[in-house]
This record gives structure tokens, sequence and C-alpha cells, in this order.
């Protein structure tokens, strides 16, 4: 099971007492709203002129693992910002991949001779930033970082393809390993786990004998993989000096929780019977322990505990439903992507609000055509 150093709250809080008036949004992040809307300049009112900047250069044409390289740079933007992380953190997230690197052919801005043009813009220090995590050995790195306990005052050293020696700062260091998360969470599926396959130990798998694990986007599973891995890249900055003013990520216990493969295997597979129907759906008993159990291997995904809430309402357990939506919206919150990534994180959270408010208020359609008129949260 998970190994937990830490003692941390539980992940199904209480719920509101009924006939308290229903706020889905209560306690939540002060930025979701803005994010949910899409209003970057409630965000930071310097982004906007970024994000013209970024889409002038067709970040919106271009593919990327879950979609496009435009939503991928936002989606990972938004987790930094609900990270709280400092703004030139933030924009590393947003332009983290623009001079390409080693994993992605997504030139934005050419290294060479567009540095100036993009620093005028971001600012120095973000675009050294942005700079150092396109040329830096990532590959390396993350091998590395799952290695430490924690990251050393000295910071860390680092051997590029060229063989040239790359020395990186504890804080700047703790900065990559932090958006480098945010990163891969956002991005990781299940087909990416087959054409990635032992990420970071991957060997080279020839497309015409694996054909059929190439085929985009695939069954959309689950990461079997990602979650485990970011826990191993997430434990060495539990502890982070407080003098390097970079907020603990809120996921993993705040770092202090590592999620066994095993236990991230089980995770998906036990998510995925219930989903899919795959297990038997004459009673929820089944339903119910299979997702249980999941969240037991997993205590860093959302989504089983909003399966879990709406089955609870199906049956008027409403004070239960109320306690796994608000367990599922605050997990989404944390992370800002999803871990199911058939739909958008920003559609998982109004759902969980919807879950949230009907147990709340202690009402859920009788009938299936009632569920068509959801949707809206006050």
């Amino acid at each position: 099971m998970t190994h937990q150093i830490a003692p941390t709250p539980s992940a199904v809080p209480t719920s509101p007492e009924p006939g308290s008036p229903p706020s889905a949004a209560a306690g939540l992040h002060p930025l979701l709203p803005a994010l949910l809307a899409d209003d970057w300049a409630s965000v930071d009112p310097s982004l906007p002129p970024l994000l013209d900047l970024l889409f002038a250069r067709s970040a919106g044409e271009a593919w990327h693992k879950a979609g496009t390289f435009k939503n991928h740079l936002l989606d990972v933007y938004r987790t930094l910002a609900l990270w709280d992380q400092p703004r030139d953190v933030r924009i590393l997230g947003l332009f983290h991949s623009v001079y390409s690197n080693e994993f992605v052919d997504l030139k934005l801005f050419d290294a060479d001779s567009k540095r100036a043009e993009l620093a005028a813009v971001v600012g120095d220090e973000a675009e050294r930033l942005i700079h150092t995590f396109c040329v830096m050995p990532r590959t390396k790195f993350t091998r590395d970082l799952i290695e430490l306990d924690a990251i050393a005052a000295g910071g860390m050293e680092l051997e590029t393809a060229a063989g040239r020696k790359l020395h990186l700062s504890q804080k700047d260091a703790a900065i990559f390993a932090i958006v480098s998360i945010a990163d891969l969470a956002e991005q990781w599926h299940s087909w990416v786990d087959d054409v990635f396959q032992g990420y970071p130990y991957q060997t080279r798998q020839p497309v015409k004998a694996n054909w059929a694990a190439s085929l985009w986007p695939g069954p959309l599973m689950p990461s079997a993989e990602a979650w485990s891995l970011a826990s191993r890249m997430a434990w060495p900055l539990r502890h982070l000096p407080p003098e390097l003013g970079l907020p603990v990520p809120p996921v993993f216990a705040r770092c202090t929780r590592v999620i066994d493969t095993a236990d991230e295997v089980a995770a998906v597979a036990l998510y995925w019977q219930v989903v899919t129907r795959a297990h038997a759906i004459s009673t929820p008993a089944a339903a119910i322990t299979l997702l249980k159990t999941a969240i037991s291997h997993n205590p860093d995904v959302a989504e089983p505990h909003l399966i879990l809430a709406q089955i609870a309402l199906t049956q008027d357990d409403f004070d239960t439903a109320a306690q796994h939506a608000r367990a599922g919206l605050d997990i989404l919150t944390h992370w800002g992507t999803a871990w199911d990534k058939r739909v958008a994180w920003s559609g998982w959270v109004a759902w969980a609000r919807v879950l949230l408010q009907a147990g709340q208020t202690r009402r859920w359609p009788e009938n299936l055509g009632g569920m068509i008129a959801l949707g809206m949260v006050g």
C-alpha cells in the first residue's frame, strides 16, 4: 500500500450540516472561478499579452499528447497557479517547451536568435528558467531526482548529451521538479504509458512491431505509471527551505506520500472495472467496494470519489454523497488536472460541484431523463 511518513488529514472531509446553505465552492482556492472562466486577466493582469504572444505563434495548432500544445501550456500554468507558485515559476510552466526540448520539437521561439525577444516580454529571470528547462537533460534530471531524499543546498549536477556539465542551484532544481510534476500529470494517460513505457528508464520500441500501442489516443485510461513516478519526484520537495520562496505542492499529502507502483496499477484497474461496467452491476455493493479499494491504493485521485458520490445519490445517501463529492473536488483543485482524461479538468470540477450541491440540498433526479437537466450550481 502507499508509503506515508507524515500524518495526513482524512481524504474524506466532513460534509456541511444538513439544512445549511449549499455552497459548492466554499473553502476552495480563490483563483478557481477565474481559472474555470478562462479569465486570465483576473489570475494575473500581465498574462493576456503573453497568451497573445503564444497564440500568435500557432501554439493552438500544434498537436500534443492529450490535445493541443496551447491547452497543455495553459493547463500546466493552471496547476502552478493553484499551487501558489511565484510568477516566474508559473511563466516557466506557460512557456516550458517553447525552445523545444529532448522530448518534443515544438519550437515556438528560436533559442539562438529570439531569447532577447522573449526576455523582453516575460522578464530576464523567467526567460532564464525557460531556456535552462528546455536545454537541460530532462530524463537524467528525473532519474537523479527520484533517487534523492532531499535536494541538497549545493543543488544538482547534470551532464548534457554533449557531455557538458550543467549545475542547477537548489532553488532551480526545486523549481524544475515542481514544473516537471505539473507537466507530467497534465499530459500522461494510458497511451503515453504504452509509447513511453518505463520512463525515465525507457528503451526504444519500434513502431512497426508495436503498431497497435501507437494508435492515438488509445482507450484514454488513467495512467498506470504517472502518479507513482510523480510522487517519487515530489518526495524531495517535502521540506523545502522557506528562504527559497517556493510553496510545497499540495499533492501527495504535501509531498510526504509515495504511491507504490503496484498500488497505482491496482487503483487504475479497480476504477476502470466500474466506469466501463466490467463488473457485475446488479447492486451497487461491488462498485462501492471496488472504488473504495481504488482510493485506498491511490488517495491522490478524485474521480473514484465522484463515482462513489453519484452512487450514494442514487441511494438517497446524501451525507455520504456530499463527503465524497467534496473530497473529489478538493483533489481536483489541488491538482489542477484530471486523472481520468476522457473528460477535461473543468468538466470534472463542474460535475463535482453538481454532486456536492445535490448532497447538500438532498435532491437527485428520480428518473434517468432528469440527469440531462443537471448542471446549474448556485
